[in-house]
């Protein structure tokens, strides 16, 4: 075994960077928290190539003297803290002293800063760790640092660095958070020289999110604003029935710190939990401030989770606010109050439109009648698109065409409340149908032929869709807008991160093309469906539009479309099951009613099993 040593500071220090710098988001991070705790009212970045060749962090904060310039980069130099006992009063961003010089060990980096009592600023090289040079220059008061070349010490790690234009997106969407978090501060964003983000001080919340994260985001949102003892919440969170296929719009802040903690996101997930549909997300942006004292902030090596003294205190004082919130903001569009807003679970999807009606971009958490009777023939009825009959299934989707003779055995008896329907099936079993999973059963196997043959039919739209992202989520689209093109959606740029809708696949009403295309991004922003092509992505894509076709046939189906319904289920290779492996439909055979009913089968009354 090799003798004991000890690490030299520079190899400490870039084996502490890998914590600390995981990526040129990070640096920007950790430089951004520094000039606000700094008390900068000004601050610019500017990057160029993604970040990993040069990145400008600039602010009009406090400045710093050569003394305490120098110190800055020894390890574990910071003025937030003095004690531990002072971790139960943190209320900056930073406090451990890692990150500067944990980040001139990777790279090469320059600072220069001035503070009101010194005549000069003071200029410090860095290259990979070591000292280059320590000067005087010009500048006014505050804090200017860039860094280059990074990882040039430790070329392996540009290796896991992703492509510019994903960089990019992480370096914006942190500079974004950092700029919600404070509106009173104004920030500037410039990429490869030019401006791509410039807020000028903003007197509310609303303003600044408008600006951050856009104004068809924030017209979905309503405010929550509440206090209890010495806790404190307030924010912006979605309507009900507005909701995200991710928790990517889902963001916390504690004493003005943007984390991830499961106690916040847990509480939010509950409280919508009647109100939007299950497996998707609300739109918050909520802040929680309370006494320092009540909260660690030191869990996580990049201060990124928090946990909190009383977990159960902050959830139910969280879910409190929320509800309180929701059952206030839940109005129609022309401004009617909502009352039954949470009486009915989001399982139960509304009553289907007239043809005639606008399509909604978000399901709607209103409830539905309480029973849906079956459309008599004599009577029909306009149907969404995704509870008209369903065209014929490709010969793929047909393994034994012979069992569709069990349809002339199914006879309709009557709809239940929450999207089922009653069958009496062979030999006297009854059948229970749930019309949502057998309609994505149907369009999973449809769809995920059509993707595997390359002919997937696509319907222009005479008036084309806007649709505005988030960063990351700009990146990402442009970056798989061939792959979505050859999956039936057309997209075209339209300006920095906004985009038009100009085609859909055929089965998709044109209202769902928008909540369609962010189920996506979600799925590929989580790497579930690359763009590649793989028979993952496939899979991935063609459950994720067959949930979005299915979501009107939880509603009133006529007969025939439901008789079509139940052809096309038998049909498919694994009928029993829907996409997400939930039962399409459930038999229960006469002989297990009898045993229910604690009686004896009877001559007359044979136990004919299930029917399969």
């Amino acid at each position: 075994m090799p003798a004991i040593r000890i690490l030299s500071d520079r190899v400490a220090n870039q084996i502490a960077a890998g914590e600390v710098v995981e990526r040129p988001a990070s640096i920007v991070k950790e430089l951004v928290e520094n000039s606000l705790d700094a008390g900068a009212t000004r601050i610019e970045v500017e990057f160029h190539h993604g970040g990993r060749s040069f990145i400008r962090v600039e602010d009009d904060g406090c400045g710093m003297s050569r003394d305490d310039a120098l110190l800055c980069l020894e390890r574990h130099a910071t003025s937030k803290i003095r004690e531990a006992t002072d971790l139960d009063h943190v209320r900056t961003f930073g406090f451990r002293g890692e990150a500067m010089p944990s980040i001139a060990s990777v790279s090469r980096f320059t600072l220069q800063s001035r503070d009101a009592a010194s005549e000069n600023g003071t200029e410090i090289l860095v290259n990979g760790g070591k000292i280059v040079h320590v000067r005087d220059c010009g500048m006014p008061v505050g804090t200017r640092i860039t860094v280059s070349h990074l990882f040039n010490s430790v070329p392996a790690r540009r290796k896991f660095l992703k492509s510019d234009a994903t960089e990019a997106a992480h370096l914006i969407h942190h500079t974004r958070l950092y700029a919600l978090a404070s509106p009173q501060v104004s920030f500037t964003l410039i990429e490869d020289g030019r401006t791509i983000f410039r807020s000028p001080v903003c007197a509310t919340l609303e303003e600044r999110v408008a600006e951050v994260f856009g104004r068809q985001v924030a017209t979905e949102l309503i405010p929550i604003d509440a206090k209890e003892d010495a806790l404190t919440l307030r924010g912006l969170i979605s309507r009900p029935g507005v909701a995200r296929s991710t928790r990517h719009e889902m963001i916390t802040f504690v004493n003005r710190r943007p984390v991830d903690s499961r106690t916040l996101a847990y509480a939010l997930l509950e409280s919508y939990h009647t109100l939007i549909p299950k497996g998707r997300y609300p739109i918050a942006f909520v802040f929680l401030d309370l006494d320092p004292a009540a909260v660690d902030v030191n869990v996580h090596p990049a201060k990124r989770e928090v946990r909190f003294r009383d977990e159960s205190r902050v959830r139910g004082f969280t879910i409190r606010t929320v509800l309180a919130a929701l059952r206030g903001g839940a109005r129609t569009e022309d401004g009617g109050a909502k009352p039954e807003v949470e009486a009915r679970p989001a399982s139960s999807s509304p009553a289907p439109a007239a043809s005639s009606a606008p399509a909604r971009s978000e399901p709607s958490a209103a409830p539905s009648s309480s029973v849906d009777h079956l459309a008599p023939a004599a009577q029909p009825r306009a149907l969404p698109s995704a509870a008209r009959p369903l065209p014929p299934a490709s010969s793929a989707a047909r393994p034994s065409p012979a069992a569709t003779s069990r349809v002339a055995a199914w006879r309709q008896l009557s709809a239940l409340d929450g999207g089922y329907s009653l069958f009496e099936g062979h030999g006297g079993s009854l059948i229970v149908l749930d019309r949502r999973a057998a309609s994505e059963r149907v369009w999973f196997e449809r769809l995920l032929a059509q993707y595997r043959a390359g002919r997937v039919e696509t319907q222009r739209l005479l008036l084309p869709l806007p649709l505005e992202l988030d960063p990351v989520s700009s990146a990402t689209l442009s970056d798989s807008l061939a792959h979505l093109r050859a999956h039936g959606v057309e997209i075209e740029p339209f300006g920095r991160d906004f985009f038009r809708i100009e085609g859909v696949p055929a089965f998709l009403a044109p209202g769902e093309a928008e909540v369609f295309v962010r189920d996506v991004l979600g799925l590929l922003r989580g790497g579930q469906a690359g763009g590649r092509g793989t028979a993952m992505s496939d899979e991935e894509l063609a459950r994720a539009a067959a949930a979005r076709a299915s979501v009107a046939a939880a509603g009133p189906m006529a007969a025939p479309a439901l008789e079509a319904l139940v052809v096309d289920l038998l049909r498919c290779h694994t009928p029993h099951t829907s996409p997400a492996g939930r039962p399409t439909f459930i038999e229960i055979t006469p002989g297990e009613l009898l045993r229910r009913f604690h009686k004896a089968p009877s001559s007359s009354q044979p136990d004919l099993g299930p029917s399969r």
